[in-house]
């Protein structure tokens, strides 16, 4: 009975496929004489069909990234689209494959569909997939596939989230010049900035630790997903190395509040690093020494942290937080004459001081 559902499913499939395709194609021409050469109404139907074992095929998702080449207009309609299949469908594999199309469009998409999909809805600047309740309970694959749909969005949604903090695409082609000076950029930043985004980083690496554990792992689609998140995993990770180093300069300057919040942050990742050395065992080598350098970085801080001691709360300010541009590339900097030191590296630091009452944060450092 099962067998027959399935292919009753893929033969409904398949004829959707083939009308709404047709549809497409009469309503919206391209080509010679036929419209615009860039309409993606046909290549987002035949990069989201109905399919459960194969992946958007390649050729597919660069027409559709091309629209993004066009007008700002034609970026705007592209996403809006993407987005209503996405929340309109029922059907586990054309939701996977219009996240699959979303994870592209932040791989590979041009700056143009990258900031229509960051501002997304127009009214909210923010991207809510909204797909916690997805299920698709139609054929025992179907359903599987549901558990990898609902964390796939929860997933992207936190890699969005991360990138916006950031201040750029995370793991984007566009965004490499950025990645290239991110070392050299964040030795200007205050230390709740560098707190605020590598919290974020481990949040990402946190979510995708929660992959789901499931027999589709042999699915060609699941596949895919897992090879895209397997990308993000080694920018993430270098994301965080550079910062964790950065912290490594200011160690002697940082204020309690800061090393607490810091070592927090890594005692909350190396919670995570057997998980993902399991998942990206074949991406381990790019990052041997990664967990060795969290691991020395949070004994270097609980070791000072207890040499020194605590500081008088009342000897600090607090620095007034900027607010922040739903757009990417919205940090504010903020510094002033009387926040900065200078640190043995050499480097000029804006730095922020946060402290927390002794008795309350002493534990962390047990």
């Amino acid at each position: 009975m099962g067998r027959r559902a399935t292919k009753l499913k893929d033969l409904l499939g398949m004829v959707k496929d083939k009308a709404s395709q047709g549809k497409a194609a009469l309503l919206h021409p391209s080509g010679p004489g036929g419209g615009s050469p860039l309409s993606f109404h046909l290549p987002l139907l035949r990069a989201t069909t109905h399919d459960p074992l194969a992946p958007p095929k390649p050729k597919h998702l660069d027409l559709l990234l091309s629209a993004g080449h066009s007008s700002r207009a034609t970026a705007s309609l592209l996403v809006l689209a993407l987005m209503d299949r996405l929340q309109s469908t029922r059907d586990a594999s054309v939701a996977a494959k219009c996240l699959i199309a979303v994870h592209q469009i932040v791989h590979r998409g041009s700056f143009i569909l990258q900031d229509q999909l960051s501002v997304y809805p127009a009214t909210g600047g923010r991207n809510y997939l909204n797909l916690s309740m997805f299920r698709d309970e139609t054929t025992p694959l179907t359903w599987e596939l549901s558990s990898w749909v609902r964390w796939y969005a929860r997933y992207l949604e936190n890699l969005l989230s991360t990138s916006r903090v950031l201040g750029y695409f995370l793991c984007s082609v566009s965004s490499a010049l950025e990645k290239e000076r991110a070392e050299e950029n964040v030795s200007t930043f205050p230390n709740s900035d560098l707190l605020k985004e590598l919290d974020s980083l481990v949040g990402l690496i946190e979510e995708t630790c929660k992959i789901p554990d499931s027999l589709c792992r042999d699915n060609e689609l699941i596949r895919a997903v897992t090879g895209f998140v397997s990308e993000d995993y080694l920018s993430a990770m270098e994301a965080i190395l550079i910062r964790v180093r950065e912290f490594g300069h200011r160690l002697s300057c940082l204020s309690f509040g800061d090393s607490v919040e810091l070592v927090c942050a890594l005692r909350r990742l190396g919670r995570f690093e057997e998980k993902v050395s399991a998942l990206f065992s074949h991406k381990m080598v790019a990052f041997e020494g990664f967990w060795i350098s969290v691991a020395e970085m949070r004994a270097r801080l609980e070791s000072s942290r207890r040499e020194v001691g605590p500081v008088s709360p009342a000897s600090e300010k607090k620095r007034v937080g900027a607010s922040e541009s739903a757009r990417f590339g919205g940090r504010v900097p903020m510094s002033s004459s009387h926040d900065s030191l200078k640190f043995s590296s050499g480097r000029l630091v804006g730095l922020t001081r946060y402290h927390l009452p002794f008795q309350e944060s002493v534990e962390l450092f047990a």
